[in-house]
């Protein structure tokens, strides 16, 4: 009896409760409309990335409620760790890996530490680990599940960043051509970066909209923007800190 009754909860709750994801949250504005995405794409599995409860603030990966929480539209609903790891780039190379490893593509899943060093994580996941002297030294058993995935970005995390991402991205040479998964991105120390979460373009002419997310310093909840919208243009400043990155100059492409 209890069996049964638990399965009409569920059915129940997957009727009247639906997910709230990344494109169904977000109004598109007046004259405007959704772009198309590929089905299984990275387009694709950026819209549908699921979002904290509406008024969720932004947290840095200690609790507290983060500097950039003023300009939250939406939290998403992922993991940022205990440690002060998943920062600006760190946050766009995990969303990339876990669409990635969603598809159990890994051979796909790889990043440069800026010191050149390239850390795949299939080297990972058959147990070898990296050594300071920049090889690879096998000291564990194949392991591809989640949590060994989780370590493996760790490792990212700790010796990558937005020097070595700027130089893995492709410039986008047409910024008419901005896309859902392209990146805003300036290598230094700091630098910075956003990424694109979703697009939508004005039937009469053209001119596209975007949400973008970010994670920051201190570690923090990958945060969908808003500086009284969370629709941004590149033909319009974007009143956010590392604003001016927000333009044609910076955008870059896995």
């Amino acid at each position: 009896m209890k069996n049964i009754v638990l399965a009409l909860l569920l059915l129940i709750t997957s009727v009247f409760i639906k997910t709230d994801t990344v494109v169904s949250r977000f109004k598109i504005p007046a004259s405007y409309q959704q772009i198309t995405v590929q089905p299984g794409s990275f387009a694709q599995w950026l819209q549908n990335r699921t979002l904290k409860p509406a008024g969720t603030p932004t947290r840095t990966y200690t609790g507290t409620i983060a500097r950039t929480n003023p300009y939250t539209a939406a939290v998403l609903n992922m993991s940022i760790g205990n440690q002060d790891l998943q920062q600006c780039a760190d946050a766009v190379m995990r969303l990339r890996a876990e669409y990635l490893y969603s598809k159990k593509d890994y051979k796909a899943i790889s990043f440069n530490f800026t010191s050149g060093f390239k850390c795949d994580f299939i080297h990972f996941a058959e147990g070898y680990r990296y050594q300071q002297s920049g090889v690879w030294k096998k000291q564990a058993a194949k392991d591809y599940s989640y949590a060994s995935f989780l370590r493996y970005m760790n490792l990212v995390f700790s010796y990558a960043g937005t020097l070595s991402l700027d130089k893995e991205l492709h410039q986008v040479t047409n910024a008419n051509d901005l896309n859902i998964g392209d990146v805003f991105i300036k290598g230094g120390s700091p630098g910075h970066c956003f990424i694109v979460m979703n697009v939508v373009i004005n039937k009469v002419n053209h001119q596209k909209r975007f949400l973008l997310a970010q994670s920051f310093m201190p570690a923090q909840n990958i945060q969908i923007l808003q500086n009284g919208s969370p629709w941004f243009s590149l033909d319009e400043p974007a009143q956010i800190p590392y604003g001016e990155l927000v333009s044609a100059a910076y955008l870059k492409r896995f």
